[in-house]
């Protein structure tokens, strides 16, 4: 069944006489402008000031950056969720989307590492959604066995797949289950083997899409094949600064594949995006030290996004319709982005996606 998705107008208040002005009062256009429109009243509204006041609030509330409303018309959507804490369907902005997606009536499956938190999720998203139609599966990113279960499990007992939606992230240094560094191997190669084992299912169920969160932080990345090669890893160093360094470079790879397998997507009804979602008031940092926390706590409070507003670009690649000539495009703030010719090449996008595929075994 096709993702039907469409605005959900605004209610009319004072006698349906109160109009949104401006090209941003359907709030989700890729058109839309940053600023919050403008209510017109007629003479003689008795409670003129009470409802701008509501206005202002609930433009506030809802995103600094966009006002976005959903209304999911279909009951027969499956949307997959990984994780790898400390930021995936548990947590942050994958438990945040899981539940908006869940509220518009799609069947959410929950892939957590931590079985024990990830039953935990599922009640605080059957609970905020008031959806029963929410499953947890165990998954781990860190191990390539633990991959290829889920997958298994997943194509045996749900027969659709409309939207695949890589959330996971770690910011941490270390090695995974098979010997590969962490942030690539969680970040990067556990993405890229799950999409590639759910990618007929993803087709037989098209129109579908897959929906891979990267980060601005790929702009200061890179991709050393050699290091790769030499270290399985995508570069050498243990410091605060080769961390930062590290989660730039797998945030790359996560744009290189978007842009690869759009390529390769061609001719079928199956899409792909990345997207940037902010920065978000999360647990990505948990795993650092007591002064890089507190650092982080200091300036989130003016500059990071809550996770409802992070999960807004998410959700715009997962549903909005219209975008489907921009698959393999980035995103930001519910718009498409242009981005540095190394996110886009296709030299380096090939390379990557032939070394995953050796790295994983398919």
């Amino acid at each position: 069944m096709q993702v039907k998705v469409q605005p959900i107008q605004e209610e009319a208040v004072c006698a349906s006489s109160v109009q949104l002005q401006g090209s941003n009062n359907v709030l989700h256009s890729a058109g839309a402008g940053t600023r919050r429109p403008r209510l017109r009243f007629p003479s003689g509204c008795g409670n003129r000031k009470e409802l701008q006041e509501q206005h202002k609030a609930a433009w506030e509330n809802c995103d600094s950056y966009r006002w976005v409303k959903f209304l999911l018309c279909s009951d027969d959507v499956r949307l997959v969720f990984d994780r790898f804490p400390p930021a995936g369907s548990n947590t942050g902005i994958g438990k945040t989307t899981a539940i908006e997606l869940a509220k518009r009536g799609a069947r959410v499956i929950l892939a957590c590492r931590s079985k024990q938190r990830g039953e935990a999720a599922l009640q605080d998203v059957k609970r905020e959604s008031g959806s029963n139609q929410v499953v947890f599966m165990q998954l781990d990113l860190a191990s390539l066995k633990s991959v290829r279960s889920f997958a298994e499990n997943f194509l045996k007992t749900e027969p659709r797949l409309d939207i695949l939606v890589n959330n996971a992230g770690v910011l941490l240094i270390g090695r995974t289950e098979d010997g590969f560094g962490l942030m690539f191997g969680v970040n990067h190669l556990g993405h890229f083997l799950l999409t590639n084992l759910l990618l007929d299912r993803l087709k037989e169920c098209g129109p579908s899409r897959v929906v891979n969160v990267s980060s601005a932080a790929h702009n200061w990345g890179r991709v050393d094949f050699d290091c790769l090669n030499t270290h399985r890893d995508l570069r050498v160093g243990t410091t605060g600064l080769d961390c930062f360094g590290i989660y730039g470079d797998s945030k790359l790879c996560n744009a290189l594949f978007t842009h690869e397998l759009a390529k390769r997507l061609k001719g079928t009804k199956v899409t792909c995006y990345s997207l940037h979602p902010g920065s978000i008031l999360t647990e990505l940092q948990r795993n650092q030290s007591t002064t890089v926390q507190l650092i982080l706590k200091n300036i989130e409070r003016f500059f990071f996004k809550t996770p409802l507003q992070g999960s807004q670009t998410t959700l715009h690649c997962a549903l909005q319709e219209g975008i489907e000539h921009l698959s393999g495009g980035y995103f930001s703030n519910c718009t498409a982005k242009n981005v540095y010719a190394k996110a886009r090449d296709d030299a380096a996008s090939k390379k990557l996606w032939e070394i995953s595929e050796r790295f994983c075994g398919i």
